[in-house]
């Protein structure tokens, strides 16, 4: 999607985005470099962050890499400390990472489910706990979750999925109502069907194609990984200071499959 050359929403701000080498994540995190971001480039794959960086710089953007596990607690608090230690400060933290671990309650796994929390919901604890008294002492920022369609609308078949972004949803009210006050804003997007690494990876296993998704949705198509950017970014900016506590579906009017 093309952004205005002129675009400076994110001029001298610090951006923090999670899962951000490859799919919606790299996404988002070129859509603020784009508009004048400082992003911190964050994945457990330390390669695919660093292509996702070195184009961000390539283009004339900002970028660094932060690779570590979301799954340590630790390690979430250290990649904020570290921030706010290089730069002051830190702006804008995107909690998008996420996994999709299949099956109905019989069929999942136990390791399924538990790791579908510990890199789901876990991770926003850690991250928007570190991060939380830094934008307040700076006079507030935003926080912007991703959270599912599916967690609003379970859709069979995937349990862990479906009730861990649901907890995204509910955790995203619960930050905003509690920290509204201090100037931070706390929203979250449920996508739909986008197209990602991870629902084409889907296609090439159950057979279907592209366009059997399509024609599954109202709007003609599915989404686009640039499309949940740019309501990400609108979220995250200045242009969205009345939004707080917003749960934004993106799906082209498509209902649950």
């Amino acid at each position: 999607m093309a952004v205005s050359a002129t675009a400076s929403r994110f001029t001298e701000k610090v951006c923090v985005v999670t899962g951000a080498g490859g799919g919606i994540g790299s996404a988002i995190a070129r859509r603020l470099a784009r508009e004048g971001a400082t992003v911190v480039v964050c994945d457990v794959d330390g390669a695919a962050a660093g292509k996702i960086a070195s184009e961000i710089t390539g283009e004339g953007g900002t970028a660094e890499v932060s690779q570590f596990n979301l799954a340590v607690a630790s390690a979430c608090v250290q990649v904020v400390d570290e921030v706010v230690a290089r730069h002051g400060h830190l702006d804008v933290l995107v909690n998008n990472a996420g996994i999709n671990r299949r099956g109905d309650l019989l069929a999942l796994s136990e390791e399924g489910w538990e790791t579908s929390f510990a890199i789901n919901v876990h991770p926003l604890f850690h991250l928007c706990r570190a991060a939380l008294p830094h934008m307040a002492s700076h006079s507030g920022g935003a926080i912007v979750n991703t959270a599912s369609q599916w967690g609003l609308q379970p859709t069979p078949g995937h349990i862990a999925y479906n009730v861990t972004k649901a907890a995204v949803v509910a955790f995203t009210h619960s930050l905003a109502r509690d920290h509204a006050n201090q100037g931070v804003r706390v929203n979250a997007v449920c996508p739909g069907e986008i197209r990602t690494p991870m629902v084409e990876a889907n296609l090439v296993r159950t057979g279907r194609t592209v366009a059997d998704l399509d024609a599954l949705v109202p709007f003609g198509r599915i989404g686009t990984p640039e499309e949940v950017a740019a309501l990400v970014a609108f979220l995250a900016s200045d242009e969205a200071p009345y939004m707080c506590g917003s749960i934004v579906e993106i799906t082209g009017a498509q209902a649950v499959s």
